[in-house]
Protein backbone atom coordinates (compact mmCIF):
# COMPACT_ATOMS: atom_id res chain seq x y z
CA UNK A 1 0.00 0.00 0.00
CA UNK A 2 1.61 3.28 -1.08
CA UNK A 3 1.86 6.37 1.09
CA UNK A 4 -1.06 8.14 -0.62
CA UNK A 5 -3.51 5.34 0.17
CA UNK A 6 -2.20 5.02 3.71
CA UNK A 7 -2.86 8.71 4.35
CA UNK A 8 -6.36 8.41 2.84
CA UNK A 9 -7.11 5.45 5.09
CA UNK A 10 -5.96 7.37 8.16
CA UNK A 11 -8.16 10.34 7.22
CA UNK A 12 -11.18 8.07 6.71
CA UNK A 13 -10.69 6.34 10.05
CA UNK A 14 -10.30 9.71 11.81
CA UNK A 15 -13.42 11.09 10.12
CA UNK A 16 -15.46 8.05 11.06
CA UNK A 17 -14.34 8.32 14.65
CA UNK A 18 -15.47 11.96 14.75
CA UNK A 19 -18.86 11.08 13.27
CA UNK A 20 -19.36 8.22 15.71
CA UNK A 21 -18.44 10.53 18.59
CA UNK A 22 -21.19 12.98 17.60
CA UNK A 23 -24.01 11.56 19.65
CA UNK A 24 -26.37 14.46 18.95
CA UNK A 25 -27.55 16.33 15.85
CA UNK A 26 -27.65 19.70 17.59
CA UNK A 27 -26.63 21.23 20.88
CA UNK A 28 -28.08 24.49 22.25
CA UNK A 29 -25.50 25.60 24.75
CA UNK A 30 -25.41 28.01 27.66
CA UNK A 31 -28.86 29.58 27.49
CA UNK A 32 -31.24 30.38 30.32
CA UNK A 33 -33.72 27.54 29.98
CA UNK A 34 -37.24 28.32 31.17
CA UNK A 35 -39.31 25.13 31.05
CA UNK A 36 -42.37 25.58 33.29
CA UNK A 37 -43.59 21.99 33.08
CA UNK A 38 -40.32 20.77 34.55
CA UNK A 39 -39.85 23.72 36.94
CA UNK A 40 -36.57 24.68 35.28
CA UNK A 41 -35.24 28.23 35.24
CA UNK A 42 -31.48 27.85 35.02
CA UNK A 43 -28.52 27.87 32.65
CA UNK A 44 -28.74 24.53 30.84
CA UNK A 45 -27.62 22.78 27.66
CA UNK A 46 -30.11 20.98 25.41
CA UNK A 47 -29.07 18.20 23.05
CA UNK A 48 -31.28 17.16 20.12
CA UNK A 49 -31.33 13.89 18.21
CA UNK A 50 -33.75 12.77 15.48
CA UNK A 51 -36.16 15.64 16.14
CA UNK A 52 -36.45 14.95 19.87
CA UNK A 53 -34.89 16.34 23.03
CA UNK A 54 -32.18 13.81 23.83
CA UNK A 55 -30.64 15.34 26.93
CA UNK A 56 -30.97 18.37 29.20
CA UNK A 57 -28.04 19.01 31.52
CA UNK A 58 -25.87 21.68 33.07
CA UNK A 59 -23.06 20.87 30.67
CA UNK A 60 -22.92 18.75 27.52
CA UNK A 61 -19.70 18.54 25.53
CA UNK A 62 -19.68 20.36 22.19
CA UNK A 63 -17.72 17.46 20.74
CA UNK A 64 -20.82 15.27 21.02
CA UNK A 65 -22.90 17.39 18.60
CA UNK A 66 -22.83 17.93 14.85
CA UNK A 67 -24.07 21.51 15.26
CA UNK A 68 -23.63 23.80 18.26
CA UNK A 69 -25.78 26.90 18.79
CA UNK A 70 -24.41 29.34 21.34
CA UNK A 71 -27.25 30.66 23.51
CA UNK A 72 -25.35 32.44 26.27
CA UNK A 73 -27.23 35.55 27.36
CA UNK A 74 -30.43 34.35 25.70
CA UNK A 75 -33.64 32.77 26.96
CA UNK A 76 -34.41 29.25 25.74
CA UNK A 77 -38.03 28.08 25.94
CA UNK A 78 -40.28 25.38 24.51
CA UNK A 79 -41.70 26.38 21.14
CA UNK A 80 -44.35 29.03 21.68
CA UNK A 81 -48.00 28.04 21.22
CA UNK A 82 -50.52 30.63 20.00
CA UNK A 83 -53.99 29.19 20.61
CA UNK A 84 -55.86 32.07 19.00
CA UNK A 85 -54.81 32.98 15.47
CA UNK A 86 -56.50 33.19 12.10
CA UNK A 87 -54.64 31.29 9.40
CA UNK A 88 -57.43 29.96 7.16
CA UNK A 89 -56.18 32.24 4.41
CA UNK A 90 -57.62 32.08 0.93
CA UNK A 91 -58.70 34.17 -2.02
CA UNK A 92 -62.47 34.14 -1.75
CA UNK A 93 -64.11 37.56 -1.43
CA UNK A 94 -66.69 38.04 1.32
CA UNK A 95 -65.23 35.16 3.33
CA UNK A 96 -63.53 37.14 6.11
CA UNK A 97 -61.52 34.61 8.21
CA UNK A 98 -62.82 31.47 6.52
CA UNK A 99 -60.81 30.88 3.30
CA UNK A 100 -60.73 34.65 2.90
CA UNK A 101 -58.37 37.60 2.55
CA UNK A 102 -58.16 38.71 6.21
CA UNK A 103 -56.52 35.54 7.54
CA UNK A 104 -52.79 34.93 7.11
CA UNK A 105 -50.53 32.11 5.86
CA UNK A 106 -49.02 30.74 9.06
CA UNK A 107 -45.39 30.19 8.06
CA UNK A 108 -44.86 33.88 7.38
CA UNK A 109 -45.97 34.96 10.85
CA UNK A 110 -45.04 32.17 13.27
CA UNK A 111 -41.42 31.02 13.19
CA UNK A 112 -40.04 34.56 13.10
CA UNK A 113 -41.57 35.17 16.55
CA UNK A 114 -40.79 31.78 18.08
CA UNK A 115 -44.23 30.24 17.49
CA UNK A 116 -44.06 26.60 16.40
CA UNK A 117 -47.75 25.75 16.92
CA UNK A 118 -50.72 27.94 16.04
CA UNK A 119 -54.41 27.17 16.47
CA UNK A 120 -56.77 28.64 13.92
CA UNK A 121 -59.54 29.96 16.13
CA UNK A 122 -62.89 29.34 14.47
CA UNK A 123 -62.16 30.16 10.84
CA UNK A 124 -63.24 26.71 9.74
CA UNK A 125 -66.58 24.97 10.16
CA UNK A 126 -67.45 21.35 9.55
CA UNK A 127 -68.43 22.14 5.96
CA UNK A 128 -65.01 23.40 4.87
CA UNK A 129 -62.59 21.59 7.15
CA UNK A 130 -61.28 19.47 4.27
CA UNK A 131 -60.34 22.63 2.37
CA UNK A 132 -58.55 24.00 5.42
CA UNK A 133 -56.66 20.76 5.94
CA UNK A 134 -55.58 20.54 2.31
CA UNK A 135 -54.65 24.20 1.78
CA UNK A 136 -53.29 25.17 5.21
CA UNK A 137 -52.57 22.28 7.58
CA UNK A 138 -50.93 20.00 5.01
CA UNK A 139 -49.18 22.86 3.20
CA UNK A 140 -47.58 24.50 6.28
CA UNK A 141 -44.32 23.84 8.09
CA UNK A 142 -45.89 25.37 11.20
CA UNK A 143 -47.91 22.92 13.28
CA UNK A 144 -51.46 24.11 12.58
CA UNK A 145 -54.40 23.00 14.71
CA UNK A 146 -58.01 24.17 14.74
CA UNK A 147 -60.87 25.27 16.94
CA UNK A 148 -63.85 24.45 14.71
CA UNK A 149 -66.55 27.09 14.51
CA UNK A 150 -69.98 25.95 15.63
CA UNK A 151 -71.23 27.63 12.44
CA UNK A 152 -70.86 25.17 9.59
CA UNK A 153 -69.75 27.89 7.18
CA UNK A 154 -67.02 28.99 9.60
CA UNK A 155 -66.12 32.58 10.37
CA UNK A 156 -67.45 34.26 7.25
CA UNK A 157 -68.74 37.25 9.19
CA UNK A 158 -72.05 39.07 8.95
CA UNK A 159 -75.25 37.08 8.53
CA UNK A 160 -73.46 33.73 8.23
CA UNK A 161 -72.40 33.91 11.86
CA UNK A 162 -75.94 34.73 13.02
CA UNK A 163 -77.54 31.71 11.35
CA UNK A 164 -78.54 29.39 14.19
CA UNK A 165 -79.81 26.93 11.58
CA UNK A 166 -76.16 26.36 10.60
CA UNK A 167 -75.03 25.64 14.17
CA UNK A 168 -75.09 21.85 14.21
CA UNK A 169 -73.56 20.29 17.31
CA UNK A 170 -73.87 16.72 16.07
CA UNK A 171 -72.16 17.25 12.71
CA UNK A 172 -69.50 19.48 14.26
CA UNK A 173 -68.78 16.91 16.94
CA UNK A 174 -68.63 14.11 14.39
CA UNK A 175 -66.13 15.88 12.12
CA UNK A 176 -64.02 16.81 15.15
CA UNK A 177 -63.91 13.20 16.36
CA UNK A 178 -62.88 12.09 12.87
CA UNK A 179 -60.03 14.62 12.83
CA UNK A 180 -58.76 14.58 16.41
CA UNK A 181 -55.16 14.94 15.30
CA UNK A 182 -55.99 18.41 13.95
CA UNK A 183 -59.09 19.71 15.77
CA UNK A 184 -58.77 20.73 19.43
CA UNK A 185 -62.19 22.21 20.22
CA UNK A 186 -65.04 24.48 19.16
CA UNK A 187 -65.46 28.24 18.75
CA UNK A 188 -68.32 30.66 19.29
CA UNK A 189 -67.92 34.21 18.00
CA UNK A 190 -69.62 37.39 16.84
CA UNK A 191 -73.17 36.34 17.66
CA UNK A 192 -75.45 39.34 18.05
CA UNK A 193 -78.75 38.02 19.41
CA UNK A 194 -79.57 37.90 23.10
CA UNK A 195 -79.81 34.13 23.56
CA UNK A 196 -77.54 31.20 24.37
CA UNK A 197 -78.05 29.07 21.26
CA UNK A 198 -74.45 29.10 19.91
CA UNK A 199 -72.95 28.62 23.39
CA UNK A 200 -75.17 25.67 24.19
CA UNK A 201 -74.61 24.00 20.84
CA UNK A 202 -70.84 24.47 21.01
CA UNK A 203 -70.79 22.95 24.50
CA UNK A 204 -72.89 20.05 23.20
CA UNK A 205 -70.36 19.52 20.40
CA UNK A 206 -67.63 19.68 23.02
CA UNK A 207 -69.29 16.92 25.00
CA UNK A 208 -69.67 14.76 21.90
CA UNK A 209 -65.99 15.10 20.97
CA UNK A 210 -64.62 15.51 24.52
CA UNK A 211 -63.04 18.85 23.62
CA UNK A 212 -63.11 22.39 25.06
CA UNK A 213 -65.03 25.39 23.79
CA UNK A 214 -63.51 28.83 23.25
CA UNK A 215 -65.93 31.76 23.44
CA UNK A 216 -65.62 35.19 21.88
CA UNK A 217 -68.46 36.68 23.88
CA UNK A 218 -70.08 39.92 22.84
CA UNK A 219 -72.23 41.55 20.26
CA UNK A 220 -75.57 41.46 22.07
CA UNK A 221 -77.54 44.52 23.13
CA UNK A 222 -75.05 47.00 24.62
CA UNK A 223 -77.67 48.19 27.09
CA UNK A 224 -78.52 44.69 28.29
CA UNK A 225 -75.68 42.24 27.48
CA UNK A 226 -75.80 38.61 28.47
CA UNK A 227 -74.41 37.75 31.89
CA UNK A 228 -70.79 36.58 31.97
CA UNK A 229 -71.47 35.22 35.45
CA UNK A 230 -74.10 32.91 33.98
CA UNK A 231 -71.70 32.06 31.16
CA UNK A 232 -68.94 31.02 33.58
CA UNK A 233 -71.00 29.16 36.16
CA UNK A 234 -74.02 27.78 34.28
CA UNK A 235 -73.10 27.43 30.59
CA UNK A 236 -69.40 26.62 30.31
CA UNK A 237 -67.51 23.69 31.82
CA UNK A 238 -64.16 23.67 33.61
CA UNK A 239 -61.54 23.73 30.86
CA UNK A 240 -63.63 25.89 28.53
CA UNK A 241 -62.01 29.13 27.42
CA UNK A 242 -63.05 32.77 27.62
CA UNK A 243 -61.05 34.75 25.07
CA UNK A 244 -60.62 38.53 24.72
CA UNK A 245 -60.47 38.68 28.52
CA UNK A 246 -59.26 42.29 28.65
CA UNK A 247 -61.65 43.78 26.07
CA UNK A 248 -64.33 46.43 26.60
CA UNK A 249 -65.91 46.28 23.13
CA UNK A 250 -67.70 49.59 23.69
CA UNK A 251 -70.23 48.01 26.03
CA UNK A 252 -71.21 45.09 23.77
CA UNK A 253 -70.57 42.69 26.66
CA UNK A 254 -69.99 42.69 30.38
CA UNK A 255 -66.36 43.21 31.32
CA UNK A 256 -64.08 41.69 33.97
CA UNK A 257 -63.35 45.19 35.30
CA UNK A 258 -66.60 46.95 36.08
CA UNK A 259 -66.80 50.02 33.85
CA UNK A 260 -68.31 52.13 36.63
CA UNK A 261 -66.38 51.12 39.74
CA UNK A 262 -63.21 50.19 37.78
CA UNK A 263 -62.81 47.18 40.07
CA UNK A 264 -62.65 43.48 39.25
CA UNK A 265 -66.06 41.85 39.29
CA UNK A 266 -66.15 39.78 42.51
CA UNK A 267 -66.98 36.44 40.82
CA UNK A 268 -64.18 36.48 38.22
CA UNK A 269 -61.46 34.86 40.31
CA UNK A 270 -63.96 32.24 41.48
CA UNK A 271 -64.64 31.42 37.83
CA UNK A 272 -60.92 31.00 37.22
CA UNK A 273 -60.67 28.75 40.27
CA UNK A 274 -63.60 26.75 38.89
CA UNK A 275 -61.48 26.04 35.81
CA UNK A 276 -62.59 28.64 33.29
CA UNK A 277 -59.54 29.47 31.16
CA UNK A 278 -58.94 33.18 30.63
CA UNK A 279 -57.23 33.80 27.29
CA UNK A 280 -55.80 37.10 26.03
CA UNK A 281 -56.81 37.03 22.34
CA UNK A 282 -55.41 40.53 21.91
CA UNK A 283 -56.75 41.17 18.39
CA UNK A 284 -57.44 44.45 16.69
CA UNK A 285 -60.10 45.66 19.13
CA UNK A 286 -60.05 43.17 22.00
CA UNK A 287 -57.46 44.46 24.45
CA UNK A 288 -57.42 47.67 26.50
CA UNK A 289 -55.00 48.67 29.24
CA UNK A 290 -57.86 50.14 31.27
CA UNK A 291 -59.13 46.57 31.64
CA UNK A 292 -55.80 44.72 31.80
CA UNK A 293 -53.86 46.84 34.28
CA UNK A 294 -56.45 46.81 37.08
CA UNK A 295 -57.31 43.16 36.33
CA UNK A 296 -53.71 42.05 36.82
CA UNK A 297 -53.43 44.24 39.92
CA UNK A 298 -56.46 42.41 41.34
CA UNK A 299 -54.95 39.00 40.56
CA UNK A 300 -56.56 38.10 37.23
CA UNK A 301 -53.56 36.86 35.28
CA UNK A 302 -54.21 35.21 31.91
CA UNK A 303 -54.04 31.44 31.77
CA UNK A 304 -53.02 31.65 28.12
CA UNK A 305 -51.42 34.44 26.09
CA UNK A 306 -52.51 34.61 22.44
CA UNK A 307 -52.66 37.04 19.56
CA UNK A 308 -55.91 36.83 17.55
CA UNK A 309 -53.60 37.20 14.56
CA UNK A 310 -55.04 38.55 11.32
CA UNK A 311 -54.21 41.36 8.87
CA UNK A 312 -55.88 43.98 11.04
CA UNK A 313 -54.33 43.08 14.38
CA UNK A 314 -50.79 42.50 13.09
CA UNK A 315 -50.68 46.02 11.69
CA UNK A 316 -52.21 47.64 14.78
CA UNK A 317 -51.28 47.51 18.47
CA UNK A 318 -51.09 43.71 18.72
CA UNK A 319 -48.34 42.99 16.14
CA UNK A 320 -47.30 39.46 17.15
CA UNK A 321 -46.98 36.89 19.95
CA UNK A 322 -43.77 38.37 21.35
CA UNK A 323 -45.26 41.86 21.48
CA UNK A 324 -48.22 40.54 23.46
CA UNK A 325 -45.87 38.71 25.81
CA UNK A 326 -43.82 41.90 26.18
CA UNK A 327 -47.02 43.75 27.05
CA UNK A 328 -47.68 41.45 30.00
CA UNK A 329 -44.08 41.76 31.15
CA UNK A 330 -44.52 45.53 31.11
CA UNK A 331 -47.62 45.21 33.30
CA UNK A 332 -45.66 43.31 35.95
CA UNK A 333 -46.08 39.65 35.02
CA UNK A 334 -42.90 37.65 35.70
CA UNK A 335 -41.03 36.17 32.71
CA UNK A 336 -41.44 32.50 33.77
CA UNK A 337 -45.21 33.08 34.11
CA UNK A 338 -45.36 34.73 30.69
CA UNK A 339 -43.47 31.77 29.20
CA UNK A 340 -45.78 29.29 30.93
CA UNK A 341 -48.87 31.06 29.54
CA UNK A 342 -47.33 30.80 26.07
CA UNK A 343 -46.11 27.18 26.20
CA UNK A 344 -47.09 24.56 28.77
CA UNK A 345 -50.47 25.98 29.83
CA UNK A 346 -51.86 26.31 26.28
CA UNK A 347 -50.61 22.79 25.54
CA UNK A 348 -52.66 21.56 28.50
CA UNK A 349 -55.71 23.62 27.54
CA UNK A 350 -55.84 22.20 24.00
CA UNK A 351 -55.02 18.70 25.29
CA UNK A 352 -51.72 18.47 23.43
CA UNK A 353 -49.43 17.67 26.36
CA UNK A 354 -46.74 16.30 24.05
CA UNK A 355 -46.07 19.99 23.28
CA UNK A 356 -45.04 22.97 25.37
CA UNK A 357 -42.12 21.44 27.28
CA UNK A 358 -38.56 20.19 26.81
CA UNK A 359 -38.53 16.96 28.77
CA UNK A 360 -36.09 14.34 27.52
CA UNK A 361 -37.84 12.50 24.71
CA UNK A 362 -40.16 15.45 23.91
CA UNK A 363 -40.63 16.95 20.46
CA UNK A 364 -37.75 19.37 19.89
CA UNK A 365 -39.73 22.58 19.36
CA UNK A 366 -37.58 25.36 20.82
CA UNK A 367 -37.63 29.15 20.86
CA UNK A 368 -34.48 31.14 21.62
CA UNK A 369 -35.35 34.68 22.68
CA UNK A 370 -33.38 37.84 23.27
CA UNK A 371 -34.49 40.40 25.84
CA UNK A 372 -33.61 43.70 24.19
CA UNK A 373 -32.87 46.59 26.51
CA UNK A 374 -33.91 50.11 25.51
CA UNK A 375 -36.78 52.56 25.55
CA UNK A 376 -39.95 51.17 24.04
CA UNK A 377 -43.63 52.12 24.06
CA UNK A 378 -46.59 49.76 24.02
CA UNK A 379 -50.01 51.11 23.10
CA UNK A 380 -53.57 49.89 22.78
CA UNK A 381 -56.49 50.60 20.47
CA UNK A 382 -57.59 53.60 22.56
CA UNK A 383 -54.16 55.22 22.33
CA UNK A 384 -53.16 54.54 25.94
CA UNK A 385 -49.41 54.05 26.18
CA UNK A 386 -47.25 52.02 28.54
CA UNK A 387 -43.47 52.52 28.49
CA UNK A 388 -41.08 49.61 28.97
CA UNK A 389 -37.32 49.14 28.99
CA UNK A 390 -37.29 45.59 27.64
CA UNK A 391 -38.70 43.84 24.64
CA UNK A 392 -38.72 40.19 23.60
CA UNK A 393 -37.21 39.35 20.22
CA UNK A 394 -36.82 35.96 18.53
CA UNK A 395 -33.23 34.97 17.88
CA UNK A 396 -33.82 31.47 16.56
CA UNK A 397 -36.61 28.90 16.23
CA UNK A 398 -36.32 25.12 16.08
CA UNK A 399 -39.23 22.88 15.06
CA UNK A 400 -39.02 19.10 15.16
CA UNK A 401 -35.26 19.42 15.69
CA UNK A 402 -34.62 21.62 12.66
CA UNK A 403 -33.77 25.31 12.56
CA UNK A 404 -36.65 27.08 10.81
CA UNK A 405 -35.76 30.69 11.66
CA UNK A 406 -32.40 32.25 12.46
CA UNK A 407 -32.15 36.02 12.93
CA UNK A 408 -28.38 36.36 13.17
CA UNK A 409 -27.04 33.15 11.63
CA UNK A 410 -26.21 31.43 14.92
CA UNK A 411 -26.86 28.01 13.40
CA UNK A 412 -24.53 28.56 10.43
CA UNK A 413 -21.13 26.94 10.98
Amino acid sequence: MNLRYRLLLVVMVFTCSLVSAQTYDMLIKGGRLIDPKNNIDATMDIAIKDGKVAKVAKSISEKEAGKVIAASGLVVTPGLIDIHGHVFHGTKPNHYLSDGLTALPPDGFTFRVGVTTIVDCGGVGWKNFDTFKRNVIDASKTRVLSFMNIVGEGMRGGAWEQNTGDMDAKLSGMVAKQNKQHIVGFKVAHYGSRDWIPIDRAVEAGRIADMPVIVDFGGSNEFDPLSIKELFFERLRPGDIYTHTYAELNGARETVINRTSRELEPFILDAQKRGIIFDVGYGGASFEFKQAIPALAAGLYPNTISTDLHTGSMNAAMKDQLNVMTTFLAMGMELPDVIKASTWKPAQVIQRVELGHLSEGAIADISILNIREGEFTLWDRTGQKVPTNQKLECELTVKDGRVVYDLNGRSIQ
